[in-house]
């Protein structure tokens, strides 16, 4: 399947304000669509990216050899079928892969916006993303889906629009971190932080980036992804002449991280995780659950050491509870949180069942 990057930028006064208050005039906006939207517009599935992703969910971009992060689920004839499903999937606002971020240009002052670019949650994500729906003519998502920050921003649209949202399918992910999850959020924050080339955030003219601290950062986030089980099958305690073998790995996917990434993106979207909260503008989690109209799957995996199973079951039972309607499978997978992005086998038929509804609601709704 064959795609071309698009892209929107939208100007206006005041086209787009954050919650803590700063007014874009000037919004740029990074999507892919794969399939055709139907006459009724009642077909689109909106795919949700998760921190380090971009919009390219599926398909190979023109002349090059770079499959989306997704390409096994979406596609024509696949789980997500693009022959009957318009999909769609956007880079998110503070990302540095084409939509508005930290790197991009300020045009209030004609450089990058470094720490100057304005503090954002996964609430305004999701707004920005439905500025986007609103350019491409869009009312109504049959299934909103994503895995780990993408289910995040899944889950806050079903609870922000829930009167655009049929259903929402929340992958390793959950309405907020636990305290484990800030902690390690933490330390990479404060890596890039402490980075003696990290210039207060105003490094892009700099001969020299805050590269080691990106790097660490995202070793550390690499062991969070994975399992202690996977690691000890692929690596046990084997090594070469100078490093084990699981070091070798980490090294390689720090130092291969900074040559896609930007420092200052990997920050907010950082901050804006630990912050993150689906309550925080309606009191508490059952006003927010009250807010629910789409039907809601969460999928598990056992081996998860970000997003446990435990809190994902919990929070099915409650949203439940106060008239909701949710649904809870787990996958057992060594991957880990990574899983979603490996084991499209154990996940693909659940997310088709849902979609397709073939599946006992009375078991669910309950």
């Amino acid at each position: 399947m064959i795609v071309e990057e698009k892209k929107v930028t939208l100007k206006g006064k005041n086209i787009f304000t954050t919650e803590s208050g700063y007014s874009f005039d000037e919004l740029t906006i990074v999507y892919e669509t794969y399939g055709k939207l139907n006459k009724e517009k009642n077909n689109v599935i909106l795919v949700e990216h998760a921190l380090s992703g971009s919009a390219h969910a599926a398909g190979v971009h023109p002349g090059k050899n770079n499959v989306g992060w997704w390409d096994p689920l979406i596609g024509p004839g696949k789980y997500i079928d693009t022959n009957k499903y318009f999909v769609i999937c956007s880079n998110f606002l503070g990302s540095c892969y084409g939509t508005t971020g930290p790197s991009s240009i300020d045009p209030k002052t004609g450089k990058p916006y470094g720490l100057g670019f304005p503090k954002i949650n996964i609430r305004d994500m999701v707004k920005v993303q439905k500025l986007l729906l609103d350019y491409v003519g869009i009312d109504r998502i049959k299934a909103v889906i994503g895995g780990s920050m993408g289910g995040m921003q899944a889950l806050e649209w079903a609870v922000t629009y829930p009167d655009l949202v049929d259903k929402a399918i929340v992958i390793a992910a959950d309405y907020k971190l636990t305290p484990l999850n800030i902690a390690y959020n933490h330390v990479g924050i404060q890596c890039i932080l402490n980075d003696p080339y990290f210039y207060g955030g105003d490094y892009y003219d700099k001969p020299h980036k805050p590269d080691k601290g990106l790097s660490t950062a995202r070793m550390l986030g690499m062991i969070t992804y994975k399992s202690g089980d996977l690691f000890d099958h692929r690596f046990d305690r084997l090594r070469d002449e100078n490093n084990f073998e699981v070091e070798n790995y980490l090294n390689y996917h720090g130092l291969s991280f900074i040559n896609r990434f930007d420092a200052n993106s990997y920050l907010y979207i950082l901050w804006a995780m630990n912050e993150h909260d689906i309550t925080k503008p309606y009191g508490s989690l059952k006003m927010a659950l009250k807010r629910i109209k789409a039907e809601i799957l969460m999928i598990g995996i056992d081996t998860d050491m970000i997003f446990p199973s435990k809190y994902m079951k919990d929070f099915i039972k409650k949203l439940n509870a106060t008239g909701g309607c949710g649904r809870f499978e787990e996958i057992s997978s060594m991957q880990g949180h990574d899983s979603f992005l490996v084991d499209i086998d154990k996940i693909g038929p659940i997310i088709l069942g849902f979609l397709e509804e073939t599946y006992d609601k009375e078991m669910v709704c309950v």
